[in-house]
């Protein structure tokens, strides 16, 4: 029931704002969000730590074909969960400093977005997962294209190109293993894992490469990036909030739950390869962080690395670097959703995002700065904050794998405190400039928010513990089909 709840909810009230909603349209999504977070937060309550699937909604769809609307949580799609229902009401709280034309488009299209994400998540049947993660597209694209900055409309359409292209292989990928499944051909997610384990090694090679595609692509991961830093840049904040903090972890979800167990020894066979471009992505994305002027951007580029890192985590096959990555997902997205919502403060008081003509923010509003440094660090992985527990089990899953690979991951997190370091030594330090003489301390909505970020920061570095426990189960099982 919770489960089905979880669905409607944003469903219903995102159909209800766009036909129904005015000026009062961000408050109603706001209130709408809120109310699945308390949901989300109940499903935690009574979420028991195994292995199992848990709160199970599973009917008969398309009898015929063998599709059921077959939705189900364990450890893994918890946490996603509650990383969507914590972030999405944070988004749009953030907008609220923000008029746009059309505010019920805007924000019904973030409830459908939100729905579309918790299918996902919870989705345990192959062309369910398929519809779901089709629908999460289409929100956001409409957002970007919508709402976006200049030369919106081609780089908006790169993206959609991009993800449809990789969701057509996944789903032929997905329909040939349907093919395979014995007896009554089905969708369903364990039909398919053993279809997809029976399946020889040359097989098993094609299918990996049809769903790696999809799920690379989302992350993504070098060098399938290059509609990525375009498209965080032009598209409108609370879109690359929606884009970096929550969706991109559709693809290394995806990769953790439907191509890992799938095809195990095509898996096996690509799983270095994948770890190699990874790495190269990381160090890429980090030199080109470093150089960038417009801070934007480089938080953009930073993602990159970042993504990469817990890709590589995910391909080193180990529990150690898949606990990591399941973790650093959680903390990426907060951290991202807080860094970009401090490049959007920043350029609301200063008209700019280029660094050079910052400085001296700690001087005006010191009560900002705390907040940006407390985040940054987040970001860099400094110990106690949330960026250290799932950065060290990364490393030590890759290093497992491979001491060397290991060793060039370990590079890109002292160049992450690098361009990190030195974008707010440039736009927080120094002497105060003409653009930020007059930068104003955060307001009510902004404080409430820093401080939320602030907090999960802190305290998911001191105490990681719950969350890793809850996904630990899970996770051991999902090894036992990888091996």
């Amino acid at each position: 029931m919770l489960t089905a709840i979880l669905i409607a909810l944003p469903f219903l009230a995102g159909l209800l704002i766009i036909t129904t909603g005015g000026e009062q349209s961000k408050r109603i999504a706001l209130g709408a969000a809120l109310a699945e977070l308390v949901v989300a937060g109940i499903m935690l309550a009574q979420f028991q730590i195994n292995a199992e699937s848990q709160f199970v909604l599973n009917y008969p769809w398309i009898p015929s074909l063998g599709i059921n609307f077959h939705l189900a949580v364990d450890g893994i799609s918890m946490l996603m969960i509650l990383l969507t229902t914590v972030l999405t009401p944070l988004i749009i709280y953030s907008s609220f400093g923000h008029h746009y034309s059309k505010p019920q488009n805007f924000y019904g299209l973030i409830l459908l977005m939100q729905m579309a994400l918790i299918g996902v998540f919870t989705a345990l049947d192959g062309f369910l997962f398929y519809i779901f993660w089709e629908l999460a597209l289409i929100p956001i694209y409409f957002i970007c294209l919508l709402w976006g900055g200049e030369n919106r409309a081609k780089i908006t359409f790169k993206f959609f190109l991009y993800t449809m292209v990789g969701s057509l292989f996944m789903l032929v990928a997905l329909i040939y293993l349907f093919q395979q499944t014995t007896g009554t051909h089905s969708f369903d997610i364990n039909a398919l894992y053993a279809a997809g384990q029976a399946l020889d090694i040359n097989t098993q090679r094609t299918i990996f490469w049809g769903l790696f595609l999809a799920f690379a692509i989302k992350m993504p991961i070098f060098p399938l990036h290059t509609w990525q830093p375009d498209t965080y840049v032009v598209a409108p904040t609370q879109g690359t909030m929606l884009l970096s903090g929550i969706m991109l972890k559709m693809g290394i979800y995806g990769a953790i739950r439907w191509l890992l167990p799938m095809v195990p020894e095509g898996v096996a066979a690509y799983s270095h390869l994948v770890m190699m471009l990874a790495i190269i992505g990381i160090i890429y994305a980090s030199l080109i962080a470093w150089v960038q002027t417009d801070i934007k951007r480089l938080i953009a580029y930073s993602s990159i690395a970042h993504v990469g890192l817990i890709a590589a985590g995910v391909f080193s096959l180990n529990e150690q670097g898949i606990s990591g990555a399941v973790f650093q997902m959680l903390s990426h997205g907060i951290n991202v959703f807080a860094l970009f919502f401090i490049v959007d403060m920043i350029e609301q008081r200063t008209k700019t995002r280029l660094m050079g003509n910052l400085g001296g923010v700690r001087t005006v509003a010191p009560k900002f700065a705390t907040f940006f440094m407390v985040i940054m660090m987040g970001s860099v992985a400094l110990p106690l904050t949330n960026g250290f527990p799932g950065e060290f089990l990364l490393l030590n899953g890759v290093y497992q794998a491979s001491g060397m690979y290991a060793l060039f991951a370990g590079i890109t997190i002292i160049l992450g405190a690098v361009y990190m370091l030195n974008a707010y030594q440039k736009s927080m330090l120094g002497e105060v400039s003409a653009a930020t003489e007059n930068f104003e301390e955060p307001k009510a909505h902004e404080t409430h928010i820093l401080w939320i970020c602030a907090i999960l920061v802190i305290v998911m570095g001191v105490y990681p513990k719950p969350l890793f426990s809850i996904a630990e189960p899970a996770i051991q099982q999902l090894l036992t089909m990888v091996k």
